[in-house]
C-alpha cells in the first residue's frame, strides 16, 4: 500500500531504491529511544557508484544530483527501520553530508542542498533539518557524494 510519502516521491517522478546493503563492517541502521541513525549512503547512479571529484570531474549541479541519490538511499534506510512504513517517520532532524571534492571547492552546501531540498520535497515542513556539509579529500568508491542522517520516529 502506497502512503503519503511515497506518493510524493513518484511525484516528484523519483523511484525509491531497495535499502543498499553495507559494505563494510557495519549495520545500516541504528534505532534507539525515538532516532533512527542512518550510516552514510553513497551516491549511486543507474545501479553503480557516482564517482569523480566534484570541482573537477563534476560540476556542483552533478554533484546536488548525487546529493539527491544518497537522499533516497536515506530515505529507503528509514523505510527499512520503519518496517516499511514511512509514516512513522515524525521528521528529518539533520543530515551531515561529505563532498568528494577539489581543494579550492567551496560550494559544498549547494551540492549538498541536492540531499535537503529532496527532504522537504518529499517530507515537508517535517523534512527541514539541521545540516553539515564538509569536503572530503576522497571517499570511498571514489564516490562524489555520501550523506547521513538523524530521523525522529512518530
Amino acid at each position: 500500500m502506497t502512503n503519503a510519502i511515497e506518493s510524493r516521491i513518484a511525484e516528484l517522478g523519483l523511484t525509491l531504491p531497495d535499502a543498499p546493503a553495507p559494505a563494510a563492517n557495519y549495520v545500516p541502521f541504528v534505532i534507539t529511544g525515538n532516532q533512527v541513525f542512518v550510516s552514510g549512503q553513497v551516491a549511486m547512479k543507474d545501479g553503480t557508484f557516482w564517482t569523480g571529484k566534484v570541482g573537477a570531474e563534476l560540476t556542483t549541479e552533478e554533484g546536488a544530483e548525487a546529493a539527491k541519490a544518497c537522499a533516497l538511499s536515506l530515505i529507503a534506510q528509514a523505510k527499512a527501520a520503519t518496517g516499511g512504513d514511512l509514516t512513522k517517520i515524525a521528521r528529518v532532524v539533520k543530515l551531515v553530508g561529505f563532498v568528494n571534492s577539489t581543494p579550492d571547492f567551496t560550494d559544498q552546501p549547494k551540492v549538498i542542498n541536492g540531499a535537503s531540498d529532496l527532504m522537504v520535497a518529499v517530507f515537508g515542513e517535517a523534512g527541514r533539518h539541521a545540516r553539515s556539509a564538509v569536503s572530503a579529500g576522497a571517499l570511498p568508491f571514489n564516490v562524489a557524494v555520501e550523506v547521513e542522517a538523524i530521523f525522529e520516529l512518530a
